[in-house]
């Protein structure tokens, strides 16, 4: 199925979609949304019409909740691709490719006291992966699901959230890859009335990672607060790219995303577009991007854009700031006895401490502190 205006989209709504790559033309470089992307470090991900998986990533999962059921989909079960119709060629290529879909369902009314926590993990950088997953929350279910990627991989993959009426989640997606991975990801978050869900998003492995999120609302009062925690390394290029959709009226958003960056030739990118259509009347949004550059040769690339349609909204707005460590900050710090390592270290910490304390997992917030600790450390060795 194919749906593309007759002609060039003006908007955002009226981008191409479609589940064939064959309907997207090959990729220059050259197109707005993919001008920050170096192509050619996406390997085979951009290359000719659908490919055969050549590689491949597992999913791992412990026990589960009570609630909480995982399985898999084919292609013929009627809820894949009902939240996601590919926007691009990446995401119609890992759509043909992924055979069957992960599916993670959480019943009807459950209350999931404990987070229910799954694992991609790739073996090898060779070869092409795809993968494809679809979460099901049921109508005023609660629960919180973490999904981390680690090991290497070409990966391009799709993931698709369906939270029903009334229905909470808390989505946390790591990217914690090997250095020689590669990740092309669309996430797709449709919600339904008085549904809510709270996306946070870490990326800080792989070589080239890009993930581009997007959310849509079926009923009224429905909220997403997606929140991104990134840390460019030298050489690692990170993009991120969100499309807030507003199709309803009396519905929120907030996205704020930070990052921090070091090294030579670090990259990061982050394009937040929020589209409020002319019936979202009511709509409260807002976007907040901000960057720290830890040395020289580093790279900030920070849009935020709104596009709105109609006058009767409860507020929106969009922010972003790009700069270097502050001077009186680190002086205030030194000035008390405190080493300019260690001063440093309490400026990132404290820059990134709001985001990680979304994260509901004590180890995992203690795990991903480290992280970023020992990174700094590293660049100051």
């Amino acid at each position: 199925m194919t749906t593309q205006a007759s002609a060039p989209p003006s908007t955002k709504s009226q981008a191409l979609r479609s589940y064939d790559v064959a309907d997207f033309p090959a990729l220059t470089g050259l197109e707005e949304e993919w001008r920050f992307t170096p192509l050619k470090r996406l390997r085979g991900l951009v290359g000719g019409d659908a490919q055969a998986a050549t590689g491949a990533v597992r999913h791992e999962h412990g026990d589960l909740p009570a609630g909480v059921t995982v399985s898999r989909a084919g292609s013929d079960d009627p809820r894949v691709g009902s939240v996601l119709t590919p926007v691009d060629r990446v995401s119609a290529l890992a759509y043909g490719g992924a055979g069957q879909a992960l599916l993670v369902e959480v019943a009807r009314e459950a209350v999931v006291a404990e987070p229910v926590r799954l694992r991609v993990v790739g073996d090898s950088a060779e070869g092409l992966a795809f993968g494809h997953t679809f979460v099901e929350v049921g109508r005023f279910a609660e629960v919180t699901l973490v999904l981390e990627h680690a090991g290497s991989a070409t990966l391009a993959d799709n993931v698709e959230v369906s939270v029903a009426d009334g229905a909470k989640l808390t989505l946390v997606t790591v990217a914690d890859w090997a250095a020689d991975a590669v990740q092309a990801q669309h996430l797709k978050i449709r919600l339904g009335r008085d549904a809510k869900v709270v996306h946070v998003q870490v990326s800080l492995g792989g070589d080239l990672v890009r993930q581009y999120t997007s959310v849509e609302y079926t009923g009224r009062g429905g909220e997403a607060e997606l929140y991104g925690l990134y840390f460019a390394d030298g050489g690692q290029h990170l993009e991120h790219r969100q499309l807030v959709d507003h199709n309803v009226p009396d519905c929120r958003s907030y996205v704020g995303y930070r990052g921090a960056l070091q090294g030579a030739d670090a990259h990061t990118v982050w394009v937040g577009d929020v589209l409020i259509r002319a019936e979202a009347t009511g709509t409260d949004t807002y976007e907040i991007n901000r960057n720290l550059l830890l040395s020289d040769g580093a790279r900030a690339d920070s849009v935020p854009n709104l596009e709105i349609e109609t006058g009767e909204i409860a507020g929106a707005g969009h922010a972003s700031a790009t700069g270097r460590f502050d001077d009186e900050q680190l002086f205030y710090l030194m000035a008390r006895g405190i080493p300019e390592t260690e001063a440093r270290r309490l400026v990132v910490r404290g820059f990134f401490a709001e985001l990680i304390n979304k994260i509901p997992v004590e180890e995992l917030r203690d795990r991903l502190g480290d992280a970023i600790e020992a990174r700094l450390a590293k660049a100051g060795s």
